[in-house]
């Protein structure tokens, strides 16, 4: 349970219109051109209404483009004057909320590397006491709900009254085809325990490239979420920190041009609108389950190869009874049925082996 917060009756990060809020800029401040560049782009896109701008970044090895530092505050002011767009950066320390207010930033995000730090969220929270700004608070790098949620507490204890919430994805070990995995559960989990709080996408983190944009986007919407973060960049080739994931403002314009927004239905109940909700989520389930099949496969493919090169019995009995055991104890364990979960992994071992044939004997190979 969340304690009762304190907010605004009405917060810049909901629109009007039922239409998502749309913030967008690059991963980071470069030049005082790039900023303009990007920026002019961006105003000419309507749906756009916040600028977005890295201005100190927190690498995660030395030695990589850590941020322009507070001269890029600047080149945000220059941005707001001439473009008329609010503009966002992301704070990790008291210093960084002093300069970017005295600077005029009209919206504060707390990163995801900060919030999984309460001593580092709570230091942000003192320089605010007092203050009357927009923060936003993205997701801790680890799933931890809790984390998340105090870290919103913290700010709002402050007096910090127009707060949202960012999900940015999640590092895991294996998060493919994903540079962060969605773990789109826990944005529903969040929307069900705090939803006076508006909910940003930042499908840029989750995806880690371009490609990946508009299905993440696309997904994020089918989940009813407020708003979407992209990064967008005059020449992204170029950029000093994640190129790959940026988009220019004509390919923004573009991926907005594809999405499809339902507006919620006045007439729905909200056991309709849940059910809706939860739908959508099985969709994204099912596609992570085709995800773990193929890469599973990938992995049975380089078992069929040492097989094949140590001259290997294909079907190693004792292996497979034990995988076996350990599948069912596991499936015990999470309230699953033993012959619903036997039934599938049999199939599926019956798959591996017709894999590691194929890649022993290439003749027999599946057609398809």
């Amino acid at each position: 349970m969340t304690k009762t917060l304190n907010l605004s009756a009405q917060s810049v990060f909901r629109t009007t219109n039922g239409q998502p809020l749309i913030i967008a800029g690059p991963c980071s401040a470069e030049s005082e051109e790039q900023m303009l560049e990007t920026a002019r782009g961006l105003a000419a896109v309507p749906e756009v209404t916040i600028f977005r701008a890295g201005i100190w970044k927190p690498r995660t090895r030395p030695g990589a483009f850590e941020g322009i530092g507070k001269v890029g505050l600047k080149w945000l002011k220059t941005v707001k004057e001439e473009t008329g767009l609010k503009t966002a950066c992301e704070v990790a320390t008291a210093e960084h909320v002093n300069d970017a207010l005295k600077q005029g930033v009209d919206i504060l995000w707390v990163g995801a590397r900060t919030t999984v730090n309460p001593f580092s969220v709570q230091e942000i929270a003192d320089a605010l006491e007092g203050v009357d700004v927009p923060v936003l608070v993205k997701n801790p790098v680890n799933p931890d709900l809790q984390l998340w949620l105090g870290a919103l507490e913290r700010l709002n204890r402050a007096g910090i009254t127009d707060l949202g919430a960012i999900h940015r994805g999640f590092s895991s070990f294996d998060s493919k085809p994903y540079r962060n995995h969605p773990k789109w559960n826990m944005a529903y989990e969040f929307k069900k325990l705090l939803p006076e709080i508006p909910l940003i996408c930042d499908p840029s983190h989750i995806a880690g490239k371009r490609s990946l944009l508009q299905q993440i986007s696309q997904e994020a919407l089918n989940l009813q979420v407020d708003g979407l973060m992209i990064e967008t960049h005059c020449n992204p080739d170029v950029a000093l920190s994640d190129a790959a994931q940026q988009v220019t403002p004509e390919g923004l314009r573009q991926l907005l041009d594809s999405l499809v927004v339902t507006v919620a239905n006045a007439t729905a109940t909200a056991n309709e609108e849940e059910l809706a909700e939860l739908r959508n989520l099985i969709d994204y389930l099912d596609n992570e389950l085709i995800n773990v099949l193929a890469r599973r496969s990938s992995v049975s493919k380089q078992i069929g190869i040492i097989k094949k090169e140590n001259k290997m019995n294909l079907l190693q009995t004792g292996r497979w009874e034990q995988v076996m055991e350990q599948r069912l104890s596991k499936a015990q364990r999470e309230g699953l049925e033993e012959n619903f979960v036997k039934a599938i992994f049999q199939e599926i071992h019956q798959y591996s082996l017709h894999t590691q044939a194929a890649t022993v004997v290439p003749e027999i190979a599946p057609q398809v």
